[in-house]
């Protein structure tokens, strides 16, 4: 038997598992880019311009999106879809993930291997469906954003999607190599991700030409925005792509004929024979089983927080030599008003950061389910709110912890910069806070989920979704304020630098009381394992 045989048969399994999925996530990610194209291909070349002297070079745009290469509306569509590629390498890695490590962890791979499926069939057939998966979605944009755009632009946005795609997923194939859990096998691929995130924005941040540009060729994310799409395109960049995907794909079979089924590269670290007092309860057993992902989030946060509060300082000194952005921004405050209005908009951002944590730690209770450990639990004094209350302590104060930590490194180092800690800090720590009745929406949201429909339990990641792209896409594809009212985050008042009020506070809180009464009044009366 060939270590490929089989293969074929798996990749219609993959495909019979997960269509919805695929077919959802590809339209969703396609259909951003031809929206942004008709809304700025109707903008005269004047308008294209203003926008180019302002927002294109706004350090929070240039944060979130990239630079912005060129005037044309290609060049702007190319500049505002810059951060989906780190949204398609995350869902890519995770899937690759999904269909290894996780198959291999709840022991149907080694059930798999022992019929008529080769050692590399499960491997090659996941990395075959994100493969063609990926290039799907990326004819898709090209084919879309031709209607309007230049083709030769149009195909190197699809093609950026695309190698970003293919490069996440091959490095998804060698993380799921490394450790026997699909938990740390997802900590370090998303971890990868963070880091080349990271330096993508120190990179991007200070403007084009800037002494830390050259900094985009050390993260497969900054070679993406390398192309130029619309701006003489770099043709050459993605033979860099195809390289790290051919070197990561090469790594992750090489790895894998050399270990053990269930066994990972790294070995695993045995626990004591006997159990510590302290795990005497739900509450004690979900820190042990939480404890590695908090802390992995709250090193992120504490990078995030030091870039955040390390580039405010910087964001007046493009109102200078700028009279645009000086008329601009006077109605706002000034450089005053330009840095809140930037604080803001980073603040929101590190709120959607921490309710994908929320959710991934609340979504530990369907993985506990799904793997039959919750079971063996309940069969003893523990009472079901008991055990979800545990694992909902982390789902909701794991994101307090988070942003507190967050806010207050980017208030210190602000402040710091400015040298006024004490005026600057608080602001800073309250614009970080106030997203937190957003974020508890998307917990309850996925409390309720497990709850009503544990199969779907997951679909908590497209509610996250919706918000990321109602929240950086919404306003410039023109949807109405009630489409964009959807997301929580919008009732966030803008802090500092806007009013507050305590009424949407409420509502969200009422909101989250509900699905979370909801979840919880559910999840006490279903089969354990129920659909």
């Amino acid at each position: 038997m060939t270590s490929l045989k089989g293969t074929g048969k798996l990749i219609r399994l993959i495909l019979r598992r997960d269509r919805w999925l695929l077919l959802v996530v590809v339209l969703w990610l396609a259909a951003a880019p031809v929206g942004l194209a008709d809304t700025y291909q109707s903008q005269t070349a004047a308008e294209r311009a203003e926008y180019a002297r302002t927002s294109g070079s706004n350090p929070t745009f240039l944060a979130l999106y990239g630079p912005l290469h060129s005037e044309t509306a290609g060049g702007i569509v190319a500049q505002r879809v810059g951060a989906i590629p780190l949204f398609i390498g995350l869902i890519s890695l995770l899937f690759v993930i999904r269909h290894t490590r996780t198959e291999e962890q709840a022991g149907r791979r080694e059930l798999l291997s022992g019929t008529v499926c080769g050692r590399h069939a499960g491997l090659t057939a996941v990395l075959s469906v994100a493969f063609l998966g990926n290039l799907l979605l990326g004819l898709l944009v090209a084919s879309g954003l031709s209607q309007n755009l230049p083709g030769s632009g149009a195909l190197a946005v699809g093609l950026g999607f695309a190698a970003a795609g293919w490069m996440f997923a091959a490095l998804g194939g060698v993380a799921a190599q490394l450790t026997e859990n699909a938990g740390g096998a997802r900590g370090i691929a998303i971890g990868s991700l963070g880091a080349f995130l990271l330096i993508r924005l120190a990179a991007d941040t200070g403007g084009p030409g800037n002494d830390l540009s050259w900094l985009h060729w050390l993260s497969p994310l900054g070679w993406v925005t390398e192309l130029r799409p619309f701006a003489d395109e770099q043709w050459w960049v993605l033979l860099l792509a195809v390289a790290l995907t051919l070197l990561a794909t090469t790594l992750a079979f090489a790895v894998s004929s050399r270990r053990d089924i269930g066994a990972g590269l790294l070995p695993a670290r045995l626990g004591p024979a006997e159990a510590s007092p302290a795990l005497g309860g739900p509450l004690a057993l979900a820190w042990r089983l939480h404890r590695g992902l908090l802390m992995g989030w709250l090193i992120a946060f504490t990078v995030l927080g030091g870039v955040f509060g390390g580039i405010a300082e910087g964001v007046g000194d493009m109102m200078k030599d700028n009279k645009d952005l000086q008329n601009v921004f006077s109605r706002i405050g000034g450089q005053e008003g330009l840095i809140d209005s930037y604080i803001a908009s980073m603040m929101s951002l590190m709120g959607l950061v921490a309710a994908a944590y929320s959710i991934q730690a609340a979504l530990r209770m369907r993985a506990e389910e799904e793997n039959s450990r919750a079971e063996y639990l309940l069969a003893t004094g523990v009472s079901r709110l008991r055990w979800i209350g545990g694992h909902l302590t982390f789902a909701l104060l794991g994101p307090v912890v988070a942003l507190a930590v967050g806010g207050l490194v980017a208030g210190l180092v602000h402040g710091a910069n400015m040298g006024d800690v004490g005026g600057e800090l608080p602001g800073i720590l309250g614009a970080a806070m106030v997203q937190l009745p957003a974020v508890w929406v998307l917990s309850a949201l996925t409390l309720a989920l497990f709850g009503l429909l544990p199969r779907v339990t997951a679909a908590a990641w497209g509610g996250l979704a919706l918000c990321f792209t109602l929240g950086q896409f919404g306003r410039a594809l023109d949807f109405d304020q009630s489409v964009l009212d959807v997301s929580p985050f919008t009732h966030i008042p803008q802090v500092p630098g806007g009013d507050f009020t305590a009424e949407p506070f409420v509502w969200l809180l009422a909101v989250a009381a509900v699905l979370a009464f909801a979840g919880l009044a559910t999840s006490r009366r279903r089969d354990m394992g129920a659909a």
